[in-house]
Order: structure tokens, then sequence, then C-alpha cells
């Protein structure tokens, strides 16, 4: 992954520490009833969920999440969690399933990015990939973990060998076909198969497809192969795009995008995609992050779509919000909105400090600008029309004797504008509860090796509408 930035990094304490204090709680946390998208999702102890660059794997009736762990002040690695879930809307932290190590290839200083996990059939042990490398990004390669226990702890091998060298890739991602044979993907769409106790590789299946084509995700649907992979843009969003085959040795088919052109992939990056057999339909979930750089900790979050898939053509033709899955059939539903939705403009809605108003919405570059709503009911989400211009802001939800909640970040930034929901609390006791955010005067802005420079241009918070589950 070419996400190369020249960032002070703090020790591993701070690390630790602002991953746990990204979210803070003063009761106990409800529950979600569906997946919701691009919002800030919080485990059983109100923190940040931080599962970045992940995969997903079922282990008898639980799933387990894997992803990157992160700080809000570097790219070094900051270990690798480990969640689960019995439904796919609400994770319980297990435990950081591989922590940084006292030194070595995933020491202190290291980046160990895209971890994945797959058990192997012949072992029954459960091996994790990763990519490692310098923070500069020159001593990149995909190496490998070990654990009989799918939460971990993880004993770090070092690299995953062919012929007694390393695979020097940045990227990767993993697949398991249906007989049970694992392969490792990297950039540029090599195709790398596993021994049978997947720990070392035995031969490279494919050659490399194209430039670029860096975050490799795929899935099988009936014979078919696809091979999902991102254009090179930092941690910027783009339109990711696809292959088809009948063999992983191809050769393979360009298709073209995975979603509308433009959309950025609903403002994502390809991870994962994790098939959920059902006694009447196997669904296809595509996982995605949404990248924000610096504040990965706390403020990045993740696009869960359901696929459609209909012979070579694979796409997330409309973006949810908000859906849900029936685990036992295997079919992906879109709940009916029964929300009340108030628009920026309702009286409601108090403001304060500098604002402008349209019909589409209010929004205000003053860092000490705020909103706030007094409710009755049990959920609160607010949608913005994210934009270019946008930074980050404060979310702030009080029970009506003023006792914190929730308390997050939340990225309004978008390179190409659009309306979408960016905050949504859990489900709560029925009762009187304050909302409230406020302008931060910060905004995501980085660099690549290359001195190119991305992200938001402003400072501006925004609010299309409110709604409220009474």
């Amino acid at each position: 992954m070419f996400k190369k930035n020249y960032f002070a990094f703090c020790s591993l304490i701070c690390i630790v520490f602002l991953c746990n204090v990204t979210a803070s709680f003063a009761q106990e946390m409800g529950k979600m009833d569906a997946i919701y998208s691009g919002v800030p999702w919080l485990d059983q102890n109100g923190n940040i969920v931080s599962a970045h660059g992940a995969n997903i794997i079922k282990e008898k009736d639980t799933f387990y999440l894997f992803g990157e762990a992160h700080s809000d002040t570097s790219n070094a690695f900051a270990g690798f969690n480990c969640y689960s879930s019995k439904d796919l809307y609400n994770w319980k932290f297990e435990k950081m399933a591989l922590p940084v190590q006292e030194s070595g290839k995933l020491g202190p200083n290291r980046v160990g990015e895209r971890v994945k996990v797959m058990k192997c059939p012949k072992t029954d042990e459960f091996i994790m990939y990763m990519h490692a490398d310098t923070l500069t990004y020159k001593d990149q390669f995909v190496g490998y973990a070990v654990s009989k226990n799918i939460e971990g702890p993880y004993a770090f091998k070092g690299p995953i060998l062919l012929d007694g060298k390393p695979i020097r890739k940045w990227d990767m991602g993993t697949f398991q076909d249906s007989e049970g044979s694992g392969y490792i993907l990297v950039h540029g769409g090599e195709i790398y198969k596993l021994s049978d106790d997947y720990k070392s590789v035995t031969e490279r299946v494919n050659e490399n497809i194209t430039t670029g084509f860096e975050s490799p995700t795929m899935l099988k649907k009936d014979n078919m192969y696809y091979f999902i992979g991102s254009h090179l843009t930092s941690w910027e969003k783009n339109d990711n795009y696809y292959y088809t085959s009948n063999s992983l040795k191809g050769p393979w088919e360009f298709q073209g995008l995975i979603a509308p052109k433009e959309t950025l992939t609903w403002n994502s990056q390809s991870t994962f995609v994790l098939p959920i057999q059902g006694s009447k339909e196997t669904a296809y979930m595509f996982m995605g992050d949404r990248w924000s750089f610096p504040k990965q900790a706390s403020s990045a979050t993740y696009i869960w779509q359901p696929l459609t898939i209909s012979g070579k053509s694979l796409s997330i033709p409309v973006y949810q919000e908000t859906w849900q899955i029936d685990l036992e059939t295997g079919i992906a539903s879109v709940p009916k909105n029964t929300n009340k939705i108030l628009k920026s403009s309702n009286k409601e809605i108090k403001y304060s400090g500098n604002w402008s108003h349209s019909d589409k919405e209010s929004k205000s570059d003053d860092k000490n600008a705020s909103f706030s709503i007094k409710f009755n009911g049990q959920q609160i989400g607010f949608s913005s029309f994210v934009g270019s211009e946008n930074g980050y802001a404060k979310v702030v939800l009080t029970n009506e004797k003023g006792k914190i909640i929730t308390s997050v970040i939340v990225d309004l930034y978008s390179k190409n504008e659009t309306e979408t929901a960016v905050y949504k609390s859990p489900i709560l006791k029925k009762g009187n509860y304050v909302l409230t955010v406020s302008g931060t005067g910060e905004r995501p802005n980085w660099s690549d090796k290359r001195k190119s420079n991305y992200g938001s241009t402003g400072y501006f918070i925004s609010v299309a509408h409110i709604e409220i589950n009474k």
C-alpha cells in the first residue's frame, strides 16, 4: 500500500491510550439493529471499533473480525485487533490478537497492514497474514503468524517464503477456495498458492495483471472468480474495479467498476468479501475502508454493502446506509425507515456561532460553531453534505442529567460532494437526551512519498438532516 506518511509518531503507550479513549461512555452501551455504513461503530465497552484492512471468518456460530489497530498520530504498527459478533451488527472486543513486537519486523516504528486470518483445514491452526514494512515502505513483504486459538495470541513467524525468498509486495489479501486451498493475493494481481499447512508458498499461480491494483480482494460464485482491486491514490478513495476468470491462473477479463463512476466506490477501498451462506441464498458482503488520515483511530469508518452478482457482472449499484442480513436464510434486506426526520432548518435544532443556512444544509467553518438538539427517543443520527472543504466534527451524546453516553470525532470530508449519514447512535433506553455537534478546527490532510497533497482544503462542518428513532 503506497500510504507513505512522514508524521512524527508517538510511543506505544500513547498509541494504546489513544485507541482506548476515542469514545467515552457513562452507561451500558445500547445495541445496533442493522449494518450502518460510514458511521462510527462502538464495541461493548463504548470504544471505537478499530479494525481496518480487515477480514472476517466464521467459526461455529460466531463471526471474528480481524483488523488494524491505529493511532491518531502515526501510521506506525499499533497491533492487530480481534472482535467477535453473533449478528454482524454488534462487535465485542476480544483482544489484541498480535501486538507490537518488542523488536524486529513488526516492532516499534514499523508498518503492519492488511491483516487476514484463515483456518488451515489440515492442521486446524489459525494462520494470520499481513503486509509488513518500514515507515518509508522500503522493506515490504508478506508475513505470517500462527495461533491454535482464533482470538490469539498469534506468534509472528516472519516472512512467508517461496523457494526460500519473501514475497516482496505491498498490499495483500487472502482467498480460500471451496475445496480448502489457500492463496495469497498481492499488489498488481499476483496470486500465490499456500502449502497444505498454510505456512509457506508452493507456487505463483497467476502473474501480475496490471500496474497498481492494490487492496486485492477475491470471491468465488458458481465457479467464477471475481478479483477486486483499487487504484493508487494514497488514503484517498477511488473507483475500485474488477476482473473475472474461470481459473485462478487466468486469463483475467477486465469488467470495469464495481460501483457507479465517481462515487469512489461509495467513498471506500476494498478489503474483503464475506460470503454469508444461508438456507435459501448466499449473500456476499463487500467490506471497504473509509480511511481518515490522520485520525485513523477515531474517525475512519467502514463501508459494508451487499453485492449484486449475475454472471460476470458484480456491482454495488445503490448505497445502502442501513441494511440487514438474515443469517439463517442468507437474505439481505433494507428496513423501512420510520424515523422522525428533521431538516437542518427545523427550529428544534439550536445553532451557536457563525452558520450559513440553505435549503439543503447548514454549514460553518467557525471552529467555535456548534448545533444541538434535545430529543425524546432511543436513537439519533444525522446526515451531512460531505465535501472537499469539510473537516472533523466532535459529536457528544448526553442523557438529560448531562452525563456523556458517547463522544466521537466524525470525518465530514469527501473528494466528491454527496449527502450521507455520518453519525448513528446505539439504540438506548427510551428517554430524554441531547446531541451536540461542534467544529474542531481540524481537517483530513496528508502527503504521500511523491509529495502529492491530498485531503480537505477547509474546516466546514455540516448538517443536512437529523433522524430520531422514537
